[in-house]
């Protein structure tokens, strides 16, 4: 078993390195202060990067902080999923429990006849609400986006799944792939309604969307996947009464930029809280450095 303080470089939501969210994952950081890991987290360069700050491997239980290069977030996805497959690489598949700002965030790892590790988180309860008018019509002058740009079959949120997201679901795929932002003034936006990203999705088909997710308040252009905006995703279709039967759902992502990404979402009419899954794959040390703002 070997835990170490080296940051390891995995990218989730992706069976190859050339796909998927990639992460830094830190297996023992308790003896990291908080200003060190917000600077590691900043050289590293990912749009976040996973610290176990405490350690059980007895009961499969660990505490993990979340950093992005310009600060902690409560709750990141990507980065549970990269740091789950980690761990079972070194201490065996099965479930594991992570203590985290956000809450108490259950994990499976199971392995394939292959050796690759699948793993699923269950999120904190996922909720959401609708948007003011004030607040979408700040985020789409923020976006060069129109009201007409929208799908008004799925309205605006702001939904929940361990951190906030707005969710916007746009009318075209066409209009999703367009996206060149005003990156400070959508920051402003996200920074006074204390959102971590905003959720963009086309609806493809009634179990498949594809996203796109803005990230300037942790100081990257663009996240190729987001596991904690797909856990409240899950938790607005549940809002919206979308999901009527326990449901399995695909959001594709990151297919703008290069970095295909895969989530799988199971989502229950009674269950508050989604299920996340996907693979995640080492990768060469600073292969991939995202968009930052110190870039």
């Amino acid at each position: 078993m070997n835990l170490t303080a080296e940051v390891l470089h995995y990218t989730a939501f992706t069976a190859t390195p050339l796909g998927g969210n990639p992460a830094g994952v830190v297996l023992d950081a308790r003896d990291f202060d908080e200003p060190r890991m917000l600077a590691i987290a900043a050289e590293t360069g990912y749009s976040e990067t996973a610290f176990l700050t405490a350690l059980d491997t007895a009961q499969r239980r660990f505490t993990v902080r979340y950093f992005s290069p310009l600060a902690e977030v409560d709750f990141c996805g990507h980065a549970t999923i990269a740091t789950a497959v980690a761990l079972a690489e070194r201490i065996g598949p099965g479930e594991l429990l992570f203590d985290t700002p956000a809450g108490e965030i259950r994990v499976e790892a199971t392995a394939d006849d292959r050796g690759a590790i699948r793993a699923t988180l269950t999120s904190v309860p996922a909720h959401s609400r609708p948007a003011t008018a004030a607040e979408v019509s700040a985020t789409l002058a923020a976006l060069h986006w129109d009201p007409s740009d929208l799908d008004p079959a799925l309205p605006p949120h702001v939904a929940f799944g361990g951190n906030e997201h707005l969710v916007l679901a746009a009318g075209s795929r066409a209009r999703l792939a367009d996206l060149d932002y005003d990156f400070d003034a959508l920051g402003t936006v996200m920074r006074a309604a204390g959102w971590t990203t905003v959720h963009l999705v086309w609806r493809e088909s009634e179990d498949r969307f594809h996203a796109r997710d803005p990230f300037p308040v942790g100081g990257v252009v663009e996240d190729p996947a987001t596991g904690a905006a797909a856990a409240a995703f899950g938790g607005y279709l549940r809002t919206l009464g979308l999901v009527e039967t326990a449901t399995t759902l695909t959001i594709r992502q990151g297919e703008d930029m290069g970095r295909p990404s895969e989530l799988t979402l199971g989502v229950g009419p009674e269950d508050a809280r989604v299920r996340v899954s996907g693979q995640a794959v080492r990768i060469p040390a600073h292969a991939f450095r995202v968009a930052a703002v110190s870039d």
